[in-house]
């Protein structure tokens, strides 16, 4: 991921190659050179050139023939994770009225940051940043800009990837204990974890094989969209119609000390932040779209935001509400809440049927999921080899890349089970600063709006107090850690 800042530049160089995707490449007739406004320290230091012929050889990139729909789908399927489950947990410490002002100022915050960022994606000069990265090594410099963003969007891509293997494995060890209900019909140990997992990372990398770049996937997205809303919707109007159970309560848990309140709070911000993701792949989601002086990629990708965040809030908001008022403070702080809620307290006066269902969704789900996070991944694999090589990667390297990431992910999901008890320290350091501080920053140091203005006050304050909270975040993460512990089942799915 290092070498994103040393593309090479030379038109006349690279065209000689006779690359691969070439005529997907989108040429614009403009200067070579950097564009004045933007930090670069050389040209070969600056990676965000739209005349990089470079751009048409790699996975993000080497289709621009996207539309609004297919931007909208990848938003989607990237942006409704099964961690809005957790959503009735924060709402069990918040309360009705702050769980739904917290929630609605932490999307409207969401949505002001993809504004900025996908602005920023093209320069007055039609130069394009289609890689997080890219952006913000010219916002802040190759060494800062590399420092503040090469750990967060690895982890935000590989590592959502082995949380979705993770996640999936089990969701088909769930499955098979459904079917098989409980014993009863088979043996639902047919199938243990380290099983389950390979099954998962086989299905996802043979998926993968087939789609070689990111809007080649626009169909699996569509897949990936359907599942998300209806098992969302499946699960709040689960909830609500089989009513809440007698033992139910809407007061706060209980705490033994101020500073166990203070980290419950905190827990619960962290959950509503972390709920919205997919902010490292917006700028990659929009690469894929065409652009030209007369009709700038903005406005298509503004279009899919307005779009795709309308059904999100459809999805998140009945999901908290529904959730929390069907099982107040008795959903269970685990992964997938409150669908442990209602396989806890409805499992038995719902169908087998249903239940499979649900399972057949979130698995269908994660496995499209995986699709959009993983391009990420190989691109990043395949910019160091097109770096140095100067030509694109060959079909057997490219089939390498995707197994040789398969089997670490896989390892990776196996050694460290329990990676999803470690999500809320690890995304207060990542997704956090990533999601809610970066992007304000990047608009104050490529935009220079006037210091002290509106505009640079709004983004300094924003981009200040998502630091802060990302600060907070990590110490109430480490708190609760040290005080419940950490089931560290190594090599144990």
């Amino acid at each position: 991921m290092g070498d994103q800042e040393d593309v090479e530049t030379d038109a006349g160089k690279c065209f000689a190659q006779d690359y691969r995707g070439s005529q997907s490449a989108q040429v614009i007739p403009i200067s070579m050179s950097p564009p004045v406004n933007d930090r670069t320290t050389s040209p070969t230091d600056w990676a965000g050139g739209e005349l990089n012929p470079q751009d048409a050889w790699l996975p993000i990139t080497e289709s621009r023939k996207g539309s609004t729909y297919s931007a909208t789908f990848h938003l989607l399927s990237s942006g409704i994770g099964i961690q809005a489950l957790l959503l009735p947990v924060a709402f069990a410490t918040l309360g009705w009225a702050w769980g739904i002002i917290c929630l609605s100022l932490v999307y409207s915050w969401k949505l002001y940051t993809i504004w900025l960022l996908v602005r920023l994606h093209e320069s007055e000069s039609g130069f394009r940043y289609s890689r997080y990265i890219q952006l913000a090594i010219t916002a802040f410099g190759p060494k800062l800009g590399k420092l503040l963003t090469m750990f967060p969007v690895m982890y935000l891509s590989g590592g959502m990837c082995v949380q979705l293997i993770i996640l999936g494995g089990g969701t088909i060890k769930l499955l098979v204990r459904t079917v098989c209900k409980d014993g009863a019909t088979c043996d639902p140990n047919s199938m243990n974890g380290i099983l389950c997992f390979f099954v998962f990372v086989f299905m996802a990398i043979a998926l993968a094989e087939y789609f070689p770049n990111l809007n080649s996937i626009s169909g699996v997205s569509v897949i990936g969209t359907i599942t998300a809303i209806v098992y969302c919707t499946m699960i709040w109007t689960l909830s609500i119609c089989k009513g809440r159970p007698n033992v139910i309560s809407y007061e706060p848990p209980a705490t033994k000390s101020s500073m166990e309140s203070f980290s419950c709070v905190l827990d619960s911000l962290g959950i509503i932040f972390l709920a919205f993701r997919g902010q490292n792949v917006i700028l990659e989601i929009q690469g894929t779209l065409p652009s030209n002086p007369k009709y700038p990629s903005h406005k298509r990708m503004w279009s899919g935001v307005t779009m795709s965040y309308v059904v999100i809030a459809m999805c998140l908001f009945p999901l908290a509400i529904g959730g929390y008022w069907a099982y107040g403070n008795k959903v269970p702080f685990t992964n997938a809440a409150i669908l442990k809620a209602v396989s806890q307290f409805h499992g038995q006066n719902t169908s087998e049927y249903v239940l499979g269902l649900l399972c057949i969704l979130v698995l269908i789900n994660c496995l499209t999921t995986f699709q959009i996070y993983v391009m990420v991944v190989f691109d990043n694999m395949e910019i160091k080899y097109t770096s140095r090589k100067k030509e694109p990667c060959p079909r057997w390297l490219r089939i390498v890349f995707r197994l040789f990431f398969g089997g670490l992910a896989f390892f990776v999901a196996v050694a460290l089970p329990f990676l999803g008890s470690l999500s809320p320290l690890i995304g207060a350091v990542t997704s956090v600063p990533l999601t809610y501080a970066y992007p304000c920053f990047m608009w104050i140091s490529m935009k220079k709006p006037k210091p002290k203005g509106v505009i640079w006050c709004t983004n300094m304050g924003l981009g200040c107090l998502g630091l802060v909270l990302s600060v907070l975040f990590v110490v109430a993460a480490a708190w609760n850690l040290a005080d419940k512990g950490l089931v560290a089942n190594f090599f144990k799915p």
